[in-house]
């Protein structure tokens, strides 16, 4: 039922997107230099390497590191990828990995490739079973500003809890967040 779900919401959200992220497409690309879609090496389910699409909010010239790692990242942004970053515009082409099953809409949000630390710890507590989602507990619960103990006891809390009503809560929960603008640091 789930991924029944997903393609669904993934499609409903594609239909509706669509114009929105044409017109996105051609922002990024006239305001920076380099391709309009940023795709990065995620760890998906079964610790499974796939490869994920975001509009592009850094320069191409940045390091492949998750971002809070950069020494300073804003000087890092292109002059739209703030506005996508906190509107979460950016985010919009990963229903194409939604579509395709390597996502799902709720779920542990996928670890860079190169995320050692992190895909270790929800390995040790078996978050790596399911798949990794658009937004998930973790998110609505801190976000960026979480450290990554508390990130993986979240998706772990997550693991335990998951059903179609508590997927429903953290949608809802997400457009909130994503509204608000709650929880971005960069």
């Amino acid at each position: 039922m789930k991924r029944a779900f997903d393609l669904l919401m993934s499609l409903i959200a594609a239909v509706i997107f669509f114009i929105p992220l044409c017109l996105l497409a051609i922002v990024v690309k006239a305001t920076s230099k380099g391709p309009v879609l940023y795709w990065s090496d995620r760890v998906g389910r079964g610790n499974r390497i796939f490869s994920m699409p975001k509009l592009r909010t850094m320069r191409v010239d940045t390091p492949v590191v998750a971002t809070h790692l950069l020494a300073d990242p804003k000087t890092f942004l292109t002059p739209v990828g703030g506005f996508l970053r906190k509107s979460s515009l950016d985010e919009i082409p990963q229903l194409w990995c939604i579509i395709c099953g390597d996502m799902s809409v709720v779920g542990p949000r996928p670890a860079l490739f190169n995320q050692q630390n992190l895909i270790d710890l929800r390995t040790e507590q078996n978050v790596h079973l399911i798949r990794p989602g658009l937004t998930g507990w973790a998110q609505i619960n801190g976000r960026d500003e979480l450290p990554i103990p508390e990130k993986v006891k979240l998706d772990a809390e997550y693991l335990r809890l998951q059903s179609f009503t508590f997927d429903i809560k953290v949608i809802m929960l997400t457009a909130l967040k994503v509204v608000r603008r709650d929880g971005i640091v960069h």
